[in-house]
């Protein structure tokens, strides 16, 4: 049986890529405490939870919905947005979930939304 953190980098690495490593290094660097819970919560409870009957691919375009109806979570919605597409989901995709949110959170936040996952897609 792997820790909790062990199983939230295995997943989080699936998920970022690469990229898994140096993210929680960077929040570890000023907040252990916060890299270690979203290692262990967010990707090995949420994310690493084998009874959920969503797809990773699901699980991220739903968490791309509430980034972008938060519309303050421009970091986090580049972030998951390259996990989307690493799990699976096609920019077309990506784009119908973020026009979708323009009932809940309105045009500026919807904007915004797209405009990252341009910036996103324009490296991938």
């Amino acid at each position: 049986m792997t820790s909790r953190f062990e199983k939230g980098m295995h997943v989080m690495r699936e998920h970022l890529g690469p990229k898994a490593d140096e993210y929680i290094q960077a929040l570890q660097d000023v907040a252990p405490l916060f890299a270690k819970v979203n290692a262990e919560f967010a990707f090995g409870d949420l994310y690493g939870d084998e009874n959920n009957p969503l797809d990773q691919k699901t699980r991220e375009l739903c968490t791309l919905a509430a980034l972008t109806v938060q519309g303050f979570s421009l970091p986090q919605l580049k972030l998951h947005i390259g996990c989307a597409l690493r799990c699976g989901a096609s920019k077309e995709e990506i784009v119908a979930v973020i026009t979708q949110m323009l009932a809940y959170c309105g045009f500026p936040a919807a904007t915004n939304a797209i405009l990252v996952a341009k910036e996103v897609f324009a490296v991938c």
